[in-house]
C-alpha cells in the first residue's frame, strides 16, 4: 500500500478539507531548497516549509549540534532546573534582539509565543490593579490558532465557529502613507472607548493575509501612541523574524521598539518546535513579586527543550554568518529584478519585495482556499516547484541557501502560469 493511502486511513491534515481534498504528496527526504517525493521528483521549497526553513533542509552544521546534544540531555521539566542550551540560547538570542529586550520566556510554537504576549499585556496590567481587558490588533492580522491567538486575528476564515468564545478585541486598518492620519484619529477613538491593554501587530509585513506590507514610518506613529497610553506593544515576528525582511528582525526598521517580541518558525530552522516571548525589564518587574499568583502561570512540558534550544544556537550561528548575509542579499536583488520584469504584465498587479520576500496578486477574482487556487498550485508542483498561494496572491519566502539556479527556476514557472492565464 502506498503512503498517501496508509495516510487517507488515520491521518487527518491542518487546514485541509478532505472530502474536497483527499490526496496529499508523500515527501520522502530534503536536502537544501529540495523535497524529494516518494518517486524521487524534486520540488524547490519556494516558501521554506512555512517560513521555517530558511538555512536549507537537515543542514549538517545543526544536525552535527544536535547529535552531540542528544548524547548528554534530551529533556528536562524547566520548572526548577535549567541547562546549559537554555542559558546560552537566552545570551545569544538578547545580543541580537533589539536593545530594550530583557527576559526570555520559552514555549514550544507560534501561537503560544503569541499567547504568552496577550498573556503578559493582560496580566501586566492586572497586577498593577488596573483591570484592562481588551486587545487592539490590526485587520486582516493572523497571530495563530491558539484562543487568545486567534481572538486577535483578522482574518475570519479560520475563526467561525469560535468567535462567541473569544477575548474582546479592537481592530485598525493597516496604515499606508496616505491612511496614517485617519488611522490614528480611528485608533485615538477605540483608546477613549475601550480598555486597552495591548497591541498586537506583525511589523512590516502582515504573512497570512498575503504577504500584506506597510511602512516603518506609520507603524512607528502607532507605536508612540500606544507608549503614551501605557498600552504594551507586541511584535508578533514568528513569520518575519530571523532575517527574512533584510535585518534580524522587522523590529529593527521600526524607531520605537516593542515591550514584546513573539518567535518560533526560522528559530529552530525547521528541525525542532519551539517558540519564545521575550519582553523588557519592566514587563517582568509587573510580575516579580512575593505574591505568588502575579506569576505568569503559563507552561509547555517541552518548554526551553534542550535539543530545541541547541538547534536554536546552531541557527543563530549561521544567520549571523558572512555566507548567508550574503546569499541573503543575493536572493533580494533576484527578486527586485524579477519583480522589475513583472511591472508590465496587465494580469499582475501590486508587485512588493522586502528582503527575501516576494509577492504579487494576480488581477483575478479568486476564493482563499477555492478551485482556481488549487490550480495554481498543482501548476507550480507540476513544474517542480512549492509554493502555497494565499487566494489570489504569489509569494517567495525562499530558504537562504536557494541556489541562482533554483531561483530561476522558480521564477520560470511563475512566468509559465501568467503566460497561461
Amino acid at each position: 500500500m502506498s503512503l498517501q493511502a496508509r495516510d487517507k486511513a488515520h491521518i487527518w491534515h491542518p487546514l485541509t478539507q478532505h472530502k474536497t481534498h483527499p490526496d496529499v504528496l508523500p515527501i520522502s527526504s530534503a536536502k537544501g531548497a529540495l523535497l524529494y517525493d516518494e518517486n524521487g521528483v524534486s520540488y524547490v521549497d519556494g516558501i521554506s516549509s512555512w517560513y521555517t526553513c530558511v538555512y536549507g533542509h537537515c543542514h549538517p552544521y545543526i544536525i552535527e549540534k544536535v547529535y552531540a546534544q542528544m548524547q548528554q540531555l534530551d529533556q528536562i521539566v524547566f520548572s526548577g532546573f535549567t541547562h546549559q542550551p537554555a542559558v546560552e540560547l537566552s545570551e545569544k538570542l538578547i545580543k541580537i534582539l533589539p536593545d530594550n529586550q530583557q527576559k526570555v520566556f520559552f514555549s514550544d510554537n507560534g501561537s503560544t509565543t503569541t499567547e504568552v504576549g496577550i498573556k503578559m499585556a493582560l496580566q501586566y496590567h492586572y497586577n498593577k490593579g488596573n483591570k484592562r481587558n481588551t486587545i487592539l490588533a490590526f485587520q486582516e492580522g493572523f497571530h495563530g490558532d491558539t484562543f487568545g491567538a486567534m481572538s486577535a486575528s483578522g482574518l475570519s476564515v479560520y475563526n467561525g465557529p469560535f468567535t462567541e468564545h473569544f477575548i474582546k478585541v479592537v481592530r485598525i486598518p493597516v496604515p499606508s502613507e496616505e491612511t496614517i492620519d485617519s488611522v490614528l484619529n480611528e485608533l485615538q477613538q477605540l483608546i477613549a472607548k475601550n480598555k486597552i491593554a495591548g497591541f498586537i501587530y506583525e511589523p512590516l509585513v502582515q504573512g497570512a493575509a498575503g504577504m500584506k506590507m506597510y511602512p516603518a514610518q506609520a507603524l512607528n506613529k502607532i507605536l508612540k501612541i500606544c507608549n503614551a497610553h501605557e498600552i504594551i506593544t507586541i511584535a508578533d515576528e514568528v513569520m518575519t523574524g530571523f532575517g527574512k525582511t533584510g535585518a534580524n528582525f522587522a523590529s529593527e526598521a521600526v524607531a520605537t521598539k516593542p515591550d514584546v517580541m513573539c518567535l518560533s518558525k526560522a528559530l529552530t530552522a525547521g528541525l525542532m518546535p519551539m517558540g519564545v516571548t521575550t519582553c523588557t525589564q519592566k514587563i517582568y518587574d509587573a510580575f516579580y513579586s512575593n505574591d505568588m499568583s502575579k506569576g505568569l502561570f503559563h507552561a509547555h512540558t517541552y518548554t526551553a527543550n534542550p535539543l530545541a534550544c541547541t538547534t536554536a544556537l546552531a541557527a543563530i550561528d549561521l544567520l549571523l554568518s558572512q555566507e548567508v548575509q550574503a546569499s541573503k542579499k543575493r536572493i533580494e536583488q533576484a527578486h527586485i529584478a524579477f519583480a522589475n520584469s513583472l511591472k508590465n504584465h496587465d494580469k499582475v498587479t501590486n508587485i512588493r519585495t522586502k528582503g527575501v520576500i516576494l509577492a504579487f496578486d494576480l488581477n483575478i477574482q479568486m476564493k482563499r482556499y477555492g478551485k482556481l487556487r488549487d490550480q495554481l498550485f498543482d501548476h507550480f508542483k507540476n513544474e517542480g516547484v512549492y509554493l502555497r498561494p494565499l487566494g489570489n496572491t504569489i509569494y517567495l519566502l525562499p530558504p537562504y541557501v536557494t541556489t541562482t539556479e533554483q531561483l530561476n527556476k522558480i521564477y520560470q514557472a511563475i512566468q509559465s502560469l501568467l503566460n497561461s492565464l
